[in-house]
């Protein structure tokens, strides 16, 4: 972490009179001393709506002692760019979700298909041709294989799904695996490539 930067996390024991209505947002979970962890619905001027175990009850979070039940962070002291600290942050949120960039998605693709173009041909010939470079292209299919992929993960360890409706699940995920295989031709490598049936 950059110095100057200082975070600050409240102690777990720290007794807190509650947050305030503009630190909550929609489907933040937060903790209630009598009520226990909840889920927030619906804010409103004073109040808040929040779903929790034994049902629906709308809070007034100041003086209440609701805290966030999620993990929360204040950064002080930041001593850089603005500019810089969001491009940093968003660089690392996409390694964090796997997105690639076009160009790191180019080394998976075939060598001869370096430089080539798709063509769309419309049948009326007085239309024009739609032309795209196949490095574009070949960018969103990895994206689309990615995302697939991503769903699988997500899918697998899903807790209120049964072990049947995932299975069901996945079924779609492996013919949308199979039904990509005609691409499988642009990549360089195996491993890369989709499967399913």
């Amino acid at each position: 972490m950059p110095a100057g930067n200082v975070l600050s996390f409240p102690a777990v024991n720290e007794r807190v009179a509650g947050i305030k209505i503009e630190a909550l947002h929609i489907g933040m979970k937060v903790k209630h001393p009598q009520y226990g962890i909840g889920l927030v619905k619906t804010i409103a001027e004073q109040t808040a709506e929040v779903e929790f175990e034994e049902g629906l009850r709308a809070i007034s979070p100041e003086g209440s002692g609701l805290k966030p039940a999620e993990p929360q962070v204040a950064i002080t002291g930041l001593d850089r760019p603005l500019e810089l600290f969001v491009a940093e942050t968003a660089r690392a949120v996409m390694e964090e979700l796997g997105v690639d960039r076009p160009e790191s998605v180019v080394d998976e693709l075939g060598s001869r298909w370096h430089k080539g173009r798709l063509v769309l041909h419309p049948a009326d010939a007085s239309l024009q041709p739609k032309e795209v470079p196949l490095e574009v292209f070949f960018h969103k299919i990895v994206m689309l294989r990615n995302n697939l992929r991503v769903l699988e993960q997500k899918l697998n360890a899903h807790e209120k799904l049964s072990d049947a409706e995932k299975v069901e699940m996945q079924q779609y995920i492996t013919r949308s695996y199979g039904s990509m295989t005609t691409f499988n031709i642009l990549f360089r490598a195996k491993p890369g490539q989709f499967g399913g049936g």
